[in-house]
């Protein structure tokens, strides 16, 4: 059975998967597009969306929740203006993950993380 069973620990200490999962979220949101492998992909991908949410939210609370999140101010300034007010109209699926082969090494699925509406001839 499957209980409690509710996320991938991805092989690291919790203090460790918890720094990681942030950091990656953090650079996620600054340069909105990502590589990394499959699993962690879908690991963060709640946790950004949860962290939009908040930002389209937008009262003081769930700037201080997002504050404590992120490594960076940089990263709560642009999801509570530029990314809370590009998805204001979308409820939800802000991430989209794109598979992309598998790593030399160690054959681990490797994937890309980006927003849904991110444009990388712009970028």
């Amino acid at each position: 059975m499957r209980h409690l069973n509710g996320y991938r620990k991805l092989g690291r200490k919790s203090a460790h998967r918890k720094a990681m999962l942030r950091n990656m979220a953090t650079s996620l949101v600054l340069h909105e597009r990502i590589d990394t492998t499959v699993q962690k992909a879908k690991e963060v991908r709640s946790l950004v969306e949860k962290m939009i949410t908040l930002g389209k939210r937008g009262d003081l609370h769930a700037r201080r929740q997002a504050d404590s999140f992120f490594f960076d101010d940089a990263a709560v300034a642009k999801v509570f203006s530029g990314l809370a007010s590009r998805f204001k109209d979308r409820n939800g699926g802000y991430t989209r993950i794109l598979k992309r082969g598998f790593r030399v090494g160690d054959s681990a699925d490797l994937a890309t993380i980006e927003f849904v509406d991110f444009d990388a001839k712009g970028k």
